[in-house]
């Protein structure tokens, strides 16, 4: 018999998407869990601020929207992003998102830190970020471009995937990465470098695999720790003395 054929698609159904994001406690699963780890839902109740014995009602809604995978581990079943589009989103929809009041001390110790260092897409961004990528501008590193976000003369957009600047690595900045640890394959002088606009910062960060490798690489060598607030870093004695000399002296490369 012959194969069937899918039949002709309409638009997306966008509403019927939304509706998973609509549940606070959904989204604070979501965003538990994006930085990349897979989370047990006795700890994604935690984040969410729910009954262990109602969290499966959320996560079954996630579940079915594709937005998070589940994993048999043991005993245990942990969750995770379907995909990394998902962190996209809500990167996204906190652009556009009125603010909350913060009202406590918890609240305003989470925001802080969100914008003092966080992974998005699995690589580092916030202050860090943008901070890290302004140092292999100013060595040079790579070139093509200031690191700034400007509003109107470009169309990027914030909390997105950046097109409109084209940035470089130099033979010298590969040269320095190399001997610092990151895999030559992803070190080509001939491709565009991806980046973000970061939407705390409104500047650019590194992303695509050069910039998962390098934050990769921090946690490797102890340099950031992931924070006990999900998706947040925080940066060890050790880290802010190796970030600061990282462009101004040849890293040694350490195990």
């Amino acid at each position: 018999m012959p194969s069937e054929r899918p039949g002709p698609q309409g638009e997306p159904d966008i509403a019927r998407l939304a509706s998973a994001f609509a549940d606070p406690r959904r989204v604070r699963v979501l965003m538990a869990l994006a930085d990349g780890r897979a989370l047990p839902a006795g700890r994604l109740a935690e984040e969410a601020g729910t009954a262990a014995s109602t969290i499966s009602n959320h996560l079954a809604v996630l579940l079915g929207h594709d937005l998070v995978t589940a994993e048999q581990h043991g005993r245990n079943r942990y969750y995770r992003l379907a995909r990394d589009g998902v962190e996209g989103v809500l990167e996204a929809l906190a652009v556009l998102a009125p603010r909350t009041p913060i009202t406590s001390l918890r609240e305003h110790t989470r925001a802080a830190a969100l914008r003092s260092a966080r992974t998005c897409y699995r690589h580092l961004a916030g202050r860090a970020g943008v901070a890290l990528f302004r140092r292999l501008l100013d060595a040079q590193w790579v070139t093509g471009g200031d690191g700034l976000h400007h509003p109107g003369a470009t169309a990027d957009r914030l909390s997105a995937p950046g097109r409109s600047t084209d940035y470089r690595l130099t033979a010298t900045g590969a040269a320095e990465l190399a001997d610092w640890g990151i895999p030559s394959r992803l070190l080509s002088t001939g491709r565009p470098l991806r980046y973000c606009v970061d939407w705390t910062e409104q500047a650019h960060h590194l992303a695509g695999p050069l910039g998962t490798a390098m934050t990769d690489r921090l946690f490797a060598l102890g340099w950031i720790t992931r924070g006990s607030i999900p998706r947040t870093v925080g940066i060890t004695p050790r880290g802010q003395e190796g970030l600061r000399t990282l462009t101004t002296s040849r890293p040694r490369r350490t195990t």
